[in-house]
């Protein structure tokens, strides 16, 4: 069985058990969502190319509904640079993996390692070092395979070599599948370390003081002490600034003290002082 059905039949069921509902809800895509893909692009790499020129055919599952979901991926993301860097990400991931094609040996028997898993986890890394987000990774690494479909098709022509290319076909749909997992795996795991390392812990330990957030981190438990008895005597002497002295004329004094009943109530009591 292929390497690319393998992965998506592995992503399928991570995806029903909830794994991946996280990195899914942050690319924009439902869990349902995720598995209606996942399945029309099995289903879909068993239907017959479609031609669209003498030497250049596309298959459905390895290149239509791929290229549909990045698109709608863009249209969805939020922020201007987002598909900036996905499409930049797309195009650097496309030569990237054009010139490794070009270094390593074009018969697959003299390779160790399958050329297309090669391809695959290159066109990962590239596009998540331009992508940087899971998103804009993500489409990259899906676009950045295809793309070099297509480079090579355009040196082709222009050399006058008459190779018929069929864009995700073949083993090509593996390469598609493992650059877009691995890219997005990527921006998880460093994303993940980095909010853990900036966000999670600046956000768990500020405290609210003078009108503003401010860190405890670095504080001993002493300090830690000093300032919260700081906050008890502020809360102590704010209570006490609801009692005074009201003067009614010149020769009486009302005490009105501000107490609070048990059940959380206000309650005012006054003593007159003649």
């Amino acid at each position: 069985m292929p390497l690319g059905y393998i992965l998506l039949m592995i992503v399928g069921v991570l995806v029903i058990f909830g794994f991946a509902h996280r990195v899914l809800d942050r690319m924009g895509l439902s869990d349902k969502g995720a598995l209606i893909v996942i399945i029309a692009m099995i289903l879909g790499s068993f239907i017959p190319d479609i031609p669209l020129g003498r030497l250049i055919s596309i298959n459905i599952g390895g290149a239509i509904i791929p290229i549909a979901l990045c698109i709608y991926l863009i249209v969805r993301a939020d922020e201007p640079k987002e598909k900036i860097r996905a499409v930049i990400s797309s195009l650097v991931t496309g030569v990237a993996v054009f010139i490794v094609a070009k270094i390593i040996p074009n018969e697959p028997e003299a390779m160790i390692i399958e050329p297309m898993f090669i391809y695959g986890v290159i066109g990962g890394i590239v596009a998540y070092l331009f992508g940087r987000s899971r998103r804009s990774s993500f489409i990259g690494g899906i676009l950045g395979i295809i793309i070099n479909d297509i480079i090579q098709l355009a040196v082709n022509l222009s050399k006058g070599i008459i190779q018929p290319i069929v864009l995700g076909g073949a083993g090509f749909l593996d390469a598609i599948v493992l650059s877009g997992l691995i890219s997005v795996m990527l921006a998880e795991f460093v994303g993940e370390i980095r909010e853990r390392l900036q966000g999670g812990t600046a956000k768990k330990d500020l405290q609210y003081e003078g009108g503003g957030f401010t860190s405890s981190i670095g504080l001993d438990d002493e300090s830690n002490a000093e300032r919260a008895n700081s906050k008890n005597q502020d809360k102590y002497d704010l209570d006490f600034e609801e009692s005074r002295d009201d003067v009614v004329d010149d020769n009486s004094i009302v005490r009105i003290t501000i107490e609070r009943g048990e059940n959380g109530e206000r309650v005012q009591n006054k003593d007159n002082n003649e």
